[in-house]
């Protein structure tokens, strides 16, 4: 029985094999087939996927980075690009759009407005993360309220961290991918030294936002 004869009587039975070897195929278009398919998965996703979920849809030994390249090289001169998130891809719109796509629909401001606390709240959290609530009090000189962090956990911009040493082991909280994402940043390295952040952080993030 053929390669291709085995996976239809398979796909007949039901047991929904998924090609990942291509070997049907000619070199270049098993190379095009691959780029669609990771640029496909990108572009369903509303999230940076890693390297681990990619190498799940080409055939073994083939280069997600190489793809990637490849991808990359044809988006140049398109308004969107493939970027590198926390060390995961995502397509994202180039950052010289923004005006545009505000003009047309105002969606940079729906989705990322914070009042000024929420912003500091979250600063002091990117900056001195992991932090529990005592640490914030500490920076901020009152408490931080559990609805304000509710509200940037129901964003997905910070999550719990490890227990603090402290007495009763209260949880900490640390900034998310989703953060990086938000903020055009590959890793937390990328955050702007923190002596300019202490006085313009939260006018060089709404920039940022715009």
């Amino acid at each position: 029985m053929t390669t291709a004869a085995t996976k239809s009587k398979a796909a007949d039975e039901g047991g929904g094999v998924f090609d990942r070897e291509l070997e049907d195929l000619p070199q270049e278009l098993r190379w095009r087939e691959w780029m669609g398919r990771i640029e496909a998965v990108l572009f369903a996703s509303a999230s940076p996927i890693g390297r681990d979920d990619l190498v799940r849809v080409v055939g073994q030994g083939a280069s997600v980075e190489m793809l990637i390249e490849d991808i990359q090289a044809e988006l140049t001169g398109r308004p969107y690009e493939l970027a590198q998130v926390a060390g995961k891809w995502m397509f994202r719109t180039r950052t010289q759009f923004a005006d545009a796509i505000k003009a047309a629909a105002d969606l940079g401001e729906q989705s990322l407005a914070f009042t000024e606390m929420e912003m500091g709240v979250l600063c002091a959290i990117a900056y001195h993360q992991p932090i529990d609530r005592a640490g914030l009090k500490g920076i901020f000189g009152k408490e931080v309220s559990r609805d304000l962090l509710a509200r940037l956990r129901f964003k997905d911009l910070i999550a719990s961290g490890p227990r603090a040493p402290r007495p009763g082991a209260p949880h900490t909280f640390v900034t998310t991918e989703t953060f990086l994402a938000t903020f055009d940043l590959q890793t937390l390295r990328d955050l702007p030294e923190l002596e300019l952040a202490d006085g313009n952080a939260d006018e060089a993030t709404r920039t940022k936002l715009v």
